[in-house]
């Protein structure tokens, strides 16, 4: 909704707008020249420029320390702006001092503008924190001198051998800027009294005196490589010049090399090796930040020692955005933009009119503050906005100027605002016309935000001239809200009304949701979750019944921060219904129902029951074989079934084949044909081996019968023994084979002529089938 609404009222001042076009930003106020920094010398003059550009007339002032400076007979400021201090004192009579940050403002009648902060220090020199101290080296060796001492400005370091200036010619000797003094390839000429000289506009001072002394002759004898001084941890500005120690000793002289611990190139351009291994890197830049490593390494070999150091450069603040100076009509929206860069990263702080601008109200700073942004401007925001960008290498500002667009003949401000709840969700604004100049009104713009909320929650809806209402709704219920009205004309739009205050109706809240979950036979779980779309709620109410039943149990009464129950001592054998609502002092909500049935944790219960495992030790140990036991002996009688069935089927279809093969040669045998023949297998006659088939089938219905008793069994025992007419001597007598078909063998007799008379069982039943 909002979006829209936005849309509306943007379409709307564009039209405004294009009636303004032409209409000059004014004369800027700007600075052409701002002071720096200083180092002033004591009971020494001190100036400090200051220019601006701008429509006259144009004051200028000087502040201290954010304090007004006021001018006296040792002070005072040109008509240029420059600030000048006639004899700069660190410390006066009244305690007071000429050092502190300076800033020089300017303001004209469209504004104030403040420069950027100027520090001024006076020149001082300390004592030396750190003396040159006596050596003894070889001959041939490295010996180092040092020297520290603080100072404003930074002291220059020079060095006398013996209350002379060492010669500096002699490119043995190396003097560094940091108070360091090196002699390479010792000589015993060098021996001597050394001290260092300090001097700055302060003064001059020279440090206590050091010795060196020269022993024995240049030895030949190997030494390994070692770094005697490496480079130290240093902070300094862009445009300085870094200067990395490294001393390294050995025999032979090892080889200095430089390289950057992440890899990256030193490069060439301002780099400098100073002595046998100092490096220099001139016009610093913040690219040159890293960790330098200084390497000492044997000629010839791999054999090498290192060092390292960390050289952080840092930049001033600069800009890499400027704020703009814009014009706006009344009522609009003013926004400016400010980015800066440096190292570290510079903080930014807005000045209006040269006073520190405090975000609030219709005055927002976001993203870092990098953009200033002011809502339904006013006459009263008309001003000069200044952008400071500040770290600890240096700040810098720019400034622009907020204009407010205000023509004559605009039509006053409604007036009579008044809002009146219509429903939860809807609340009627209505209003009057302006008083004055309502002839060129060509429509109103209706502001809205929640009471509370910040102004640039504020969302619009455009109003045609001829209704002065206008319902609005989507609100939400429970909740205040602020109107106010403007009139616009082609020029421009009007103040302001007075604001409206008015709160939509209460509803009750929205319906819940609800889980169930089954604890067991007699208990369940309701649970809900909490949700901002249940509105202003004071708590719940909880129900529950048997299906069939005519009442629920309940209101249980549950407070709002409450998120389940449990409902206990149901019964198991039934469906319940659960309901749950949402109340508060406009009413119940809508109520969520659900229906739960305990059987299957009866059933689960059941299941999962538990043994009993409160059994002596006999018990649990006797369980296991039982059950062995039974598992082996039906697993037996299943093998003996099978193995008797498998085994009868063989006997049938062994007494089938070998009757097919005895009737075969009758069936073209030639009766004219003399001789007899007989068939014999494994010596056994053809009648024994038809007595021993008949023998067989008894025999297997017997073990049937006893393995599987019945009726079926018993008629076909006793059938077989009305038609088997081979004695029962001829089973005893005669073993049956039970060898495969193919391990018998097979002799023919001479043949008869006539065929052998039938015999009983089975074989008759074959040679029928045969003739056949």
């Amino acid at each position: 909704m909002a979006p829209k609404r936005c849309c509306l009222d943007s379409c709307l001042l564009g039209l405004l707008l294009s009636a303004l076009v032409g209409v000059s930003a004014g004369a800027e106020l700007s600075f052409t020249l701002e002071p720096s920094d200083v180092i002033a010398v004591q009971e020494q003059p001190l100036m400090l420029h200051c220019q601006v550009d701008g429509i006259q007339p144009i004051t200028i002032l000087w502040r201290r320390n954010g304090g007004i400076l006021l001018e006296d007979g040792s002070s005072g400021t040109f008509a240029n702006g420059s600030l000048l201090i006639g004899r700069f004192q660190r410390s006066k009579a009244d305690g007071s001092s000429d050092e502190g940050d300076y800033e020089c403002v300017a303001q004209n009648h469209f504004g104030l503008v403040v420069s950027r902060k100027a520090k001024v220090q006076a020149a001082t020199m300390a004592e030396f924190h750190v003396q040159p101290q006596s050596v003894l080296v070889e001959q041939g060796g490295v010996g180092r001198f040092q020297c520290q001492i603080h100072g404003l400005p930074e002291p220059l370091i020079s060095w006398e051998k013996n209350g002379a200036p060492v010669d500096t010619e002699d490119e043995r000797y190396t003097l560094l800027p940091t108070g360091v003094l090196q002699i390479t390839g010792i000589r015993p000429e060098d021996s001597g009294i050394f001290r260092c000289v300090a001097e700055n506009t302060a003064g001059v001072k020279r440090s206590a005196g050091a010795s060196l002394t020269v022993s024995g002759s240049q030895s030949s004898v190997y030494k390994e490589p070692a770094i005697l001084v490496g480079p130290e941890n240093l902070t300094l500005t862009v445009h300085q010049t870094a200067i990395l120690e490294c001393v390294a000793t050995g025999y032979p002289r090892p080889i200095v090399s430089w390289s950057r611990l992440d890899g990256r190139p030193i490069g060439v351009e301002g780099i400098q090796v100073l002595g046998t291994g100092n490096l220099m890197i001139s016009d610093l830049r913040v690219q040159h930040s890293g960790v330098y490593v200084c390497a000492a390494n044997k000629p010839g070999t791999r054999v090498r020692r290192t060092a390292q150091g960390r050289l952080v450069v840092q930049a001033p603040a600069e800009f890499v955005q400027s704020p703009q100076s814009i014009s706006r009509p009344i009522g609009t929206t003013a926004i400016f933009t400010c980015l800066a860069q440096g190292e570290p990263m510079p903080q930014l702080t807005w000045l209006k009119n040269g006073q520190i601008l405090e975000p609030g109200g219709h005055v927002k700073l976001r993203n870092n503050n990098s953009t200033l942004t002011i809502y339904g401007i006013s006459q009263e925001d008309e001003a000069i906005y200044q952008c400071i960008a500040e770290n600890s290498a240096g700040s810098t500002q720019a400034s622009a100027r907020l204009t407010v667009l205000w023509a004559d003949g605009l039509p006053s401000s409604p007036h009579s605002v008044r809002a009146t709840t219509v429903s939860p969700t809807a609340i009627q604004v209505s209003w009057k016309e302006p008083v004055q100049n309502t002839h060129d009104i060509i429509g109103y713009v209706l502001h809205i935000r929640k009471t509370g909320d910040p102004v640039e929650m504020e969302y619009q809806e455009a109003v045609s001239k001829n209704t002065l209402q206008q319902v609005v709704g989507d609100l939400q219920p429970s909740t205040s809200y602020t109107f106010y009205v403007k009139a616009y004309t082609s020029r421009g739009a009007s103040k302001p009304s007075e604001s409206a205050v008015e709160s939509t109706l209460g509803e009750v809240p929205a319906t819940p949701s609800l889980f169930i979950k089954v604890l067991n036979s007699t208990s369940v779980q309701a649970t809900w979750e909490p949700s901002i779309k249940l509105g202003l709620h004071e708590g719940f109410k909880l129900y529950y019944r048997k299906v069939h039943a005519t009442h629920f149990t309940g209101p249980l009464l549950l407070s709002r921060n409450v998120t389940s129950y449990n409902i206990t001592q149901l019964d198991p054998s039934v469906v319940y219904e659960v309901k749950l609502l949402a109340f508060n002092h406009h009413g119940d909500g809508n109520s969520t129902v659900r229906f739960v049935s305990l059987r299957e944790a009866i059933e689960r219960s059941v299941l999962n029951t538990p043994c009993d495992c409160v059994k002596d030790e006999q018990s649990k140990t006797s369980t296991p074989g039982i059950l062995i036991g039974i598992h082996i002996g039906v697993t037996c009688i299943i093998f003996c079934v099978l193995f008797l069935m498998f085994g009868y089927r063989g006997r049938l279809m062994m007494c089938k084949n070998m009757q097919d093969q005895l009737a075969t040669p009758q069936a073209g045998r030639n009766p004219n044909r003399g001789g007899s023949g007989l068939l014999v297998l494994n010596g056994v006659s053809r009648r024994e081996h038809e007595a021993a088939c008949s023998a067989g089938k008894l025999n297997d219905t017997n073990e049937l019968e006893q393995l599987f008793p019945g009726p079926s069994l018993r008629g076909q025992r006793d059938k077989a023994d009305m038609t088997d007419h081979v004695p029962a001597t001829s089973h005893d007598e005669t073993q049956i084979s039970t060898l495969p078909l193919d391990e018998f063998s097979m002799v023919e007799e001479p043949q008869f002529e006539d065929s052998p008379p039938g015999g009983d069982g089975c074989n008759r039943q074959n040679t029928t089938q045969d003739e056949g």
